[in-house]
């Protein structure tokens, strides 16, 4: 019985490590095989470490774990989008014999029917669904993905058994409250973030500088908030502001905020900023967040974060309340836009 544990580990932290060694011990596994994505087909292009690093960052941290968890590099020497149908068929190949179990947290289980081929990984492996600390798990199989109910022949709480023979398994977690976004904040702020990750991977993160900006990159980051917010207004942004921060306390110096006419839009309005940028500035954004539903984008740069909400969404949250003892940019859109 082999556990599978994959994702994009940038970084690795107590979380996955919690959800691994949780898993195993609970239902006996033999190894969990820890896999790093080359690139998640579920997640945008962001600044951060190559795939090799974090193949070298979960290697360094799962050592002194490596009697349960084993460390595998098939999707990053694969390369390209990393599928996970593609994987679990290596996998099969490696462990004819074995039961393999796909170890995931309730927020994939609730796009899984999204992910390519679904139904033939639910072919290849029993699914091992654990709890998030912002997620409940299934108390019924009206809370499963409705994809999914169909497939389940019965479900007593705990285990749905399918109509294949496989199982989807839930594993209620001791929850650790950590946030991938939020080291990578704390490391590129330089504050502390030791309690989140273990001590190897700490040393290994600042040994390697990750997470650090390059604002050398960027330059003069007014006229980097201006240059995005001319983006924004090409693809017909609405109400774009842009205020200068760096008199107050927050986690940037610059922001802006815009809207869309629909979540569409404010989708079409995040990848147009985003290209644009990497461009003109060969730069891929620290993070994002909010872009497959496109109710509220965040868009970090470090020193500067783009907010871009579908219009009704921005009028409920009235973000530039926040900001409204900063200073707005001005001359932030081009002179036609102006006048």
């Amino acid at each position: 019985m082999i556990g599978i544990f994959g994702g994009s580990f940038d970084p690795l932290h107590r979380g996955h490590i919690n959800s691994m060694v949780t898993v195993a011990n609970k239902l006996g596994l033999s190894q969990v095989v820890c896999i790093p994505a080359h690139q998640s087909p579920h997640r945008p292009m962001t600044e951060g470490p190559s795939a090799e690093q974090r193949l070298a960052m979960v290697q360094t941290g799962l050592k002194p774990l490596s009697h349960l968890i084993t460390v595998d590099d098939r999707e990053i020497r694969r390369g390209g989008l990393s599928y996970t149908v593609e994987t679990l068929k290596s996998l099969r190949e490696d462990y004819p014999e074995e039961e393999l179990f796909l170890i995931m947290g309730m927020d994939q289980f609730l796009n899984f029917p999204q992910w390519k081929d679904f139904g033939q990984i639910l072919e290849l492996t029993h699914l091992v669904v654990t709890s998030r600390p912002d997620i409940e798990l299934p108390l019924s199989l009206e809370d499963f993905p409705k994809a999914l109910q169909a497939l389940v022949e019965a479900f007593d709480g705990e285990e749905a058994l399918l109509q294949n023979g496989h199982k989807i398994l839930l594993v209620q977690l001791k929850d650790v409250l950590v946030s991938a976004t939020e080291i990578r904040r704390r490391y590129r702020q330089n504050q502390p973030a030791a309690k989140l990750v273990t001590p190897e991977v700490d040393a290994f993160i600042r040994e390697q500088g990750l997470y650090q900006a390059d604002p050398s990159r960027v330059g003069d980051f007014e006229v980097f908030t201006k240059f995005c917010a001319q983006a924004l207004e090409r693809k017909n942004g609405i109400n774009i502001l842009g205020f200068d921060l760096r008199e107050l306390q927050g986690p940037s110096e610059f922001t802006l905020v815009c809207s869309g006419t629909s979540t569409r839009h404010a989708i079409s309005l995040s990848e147009e900023a985003v290209k644009s940028v990497k461009e003109e500035y060969g730069l891929w954004p620290l993070n994002i967040e909010g872009q497959r539903e496109g109710r509220w984008v965040v868009i970090d740069y470090g020193s500067l974060i783009i907010h871009i909400f579908y219009d009704f969404v921005r009028l409920e949250y009235r973000l530039e309340e926040l900001w409204r003892e900063a200073p707005p940019i001005k001359d932030l859109l081009s002179s036609e836009r102006r006048d």
